[in-house]
């Protein structure tokens, strides 16, 4: 199964500034970012070039850990991190049905709407997608 790679830019919650401390280390895609962040020393290094706290970097690695599948990408990918899942590996562990109901609580929970939470049928899209990543 082919990945996703997006621009830095499309994944939720990076601001202008952030996205340009990641291109001038050569960040300009999701891809690169988790080619860059392969080892714990790299994430490391690179925290300490950004000099940001290194929960950002975490998070944006996460995120573009989870845009890589096709049915996530950057539409969902801050959706399922925000349902508690950080990774393609945990999605692939995660039951759809119990990753949907944490989705709908947290579109009640801060949107008092859960007519805009994805279908049950995507949430098992993504699950059944991540686990060919494995």
């Amino acid at each position: 199964m082919a990945s996703c790679n997006w621009q830095i830019a499309a994944l939720p919650g990076i601001s202008a500034e952030q996205q340009a401390l990641l291109k001038d280390q050569g960040i300009q895609t999701t891809h690169q970012l988790l080619l860059a962040t392969r080892s714990p020393q790299d994430r490391y290094n690179l925290e300490s070039r950004l000099k940001l706290h290194p929960n950002y970097l975490k998070k944006w690695v996460a995120l573009a850990d989870l845009a890589r599948l096709p049915s996530v990408g950057t539409d969902y990918c801050g959706l399922v991190l925000h349902s508690g899942v950080a990774s393609v590996n945990q999605l692939a562990q995660t039951p759809f049905s119990r990753l949907h109901r944490n989705i709908v609580k947290l579109q009640v929970a801060h949107l008092q709407q859960k007519d805009l939470a994805p279908s049950l049928g995507l949430v098992k899209q993504w699950v059944a997608e991540a686990r060919q990543f494995l």
